[in-house]
């Protein structure tokens, strides 16, 4: 079945029913794992007289010091329940950091939670979940 799940996490609660799951199918499946962090560009993030405010540099390396925070938990499950993980921080939009990711890798499976926002919510929030259903060639597992 599968071999290989990547595992999309921005350390949210949400996003460790996310975690939690694809850990145990990994398990189950005796597949590996390689959980990604994606951080939005900086230029995505802040345009104006704040970009001037806050420089990119630290704005990178706070992103990097968070993902490897948010990451090394996700290790730490993983090493628990005996399960190879390997992790990647990515400085690209979520959803195509996602797709990238799995598809540099080989993975054959993607994990993900969506907080399943309708309506006027979604369009203003949008949904990285969605994007990555509508643009991966391959299965997405969509936890709530």
């Amino acid at each position: 079945m599968y071999k290989h799940i990547l595992i999309a996490t921005d350390g949210s609660e949400l996003a460790g029913k996310a975690v939690t799951t694809g850990l145990a199918l990994a398990k189950t499946l005796g597949a590996k794992v390689t959980a990604v962090n994606a951080t939005e560009p900086w230029t995505a993030m802040v345009t104006g007289e704040a970009a001037l405010a806050f420089p990119i540099e630290e704005y990178e390396k706070s992103s990097a010091e968070n993902a490897a925070k948010m990451l090394a938990e996700v290790t730490a499950a993983a090493a628990k329940q005996g399960v190879a993980c390997e992790t990647v921080h990515v400085m690209d939009f979520p959803a195509e950091a996602i797709i990238e990711t799995a598809k540099a890798r080989g993975c054959d499976l993607i994990v993900m939670s969506s907080h399943g926002r309708r309506g006027l919510a979604r369009m203003l929030l949008g949904s990285q979940a969605i994007r990555v259903l509508t643009m991966s060639t391959v299965p997405v597992l969509v936890c709530r």
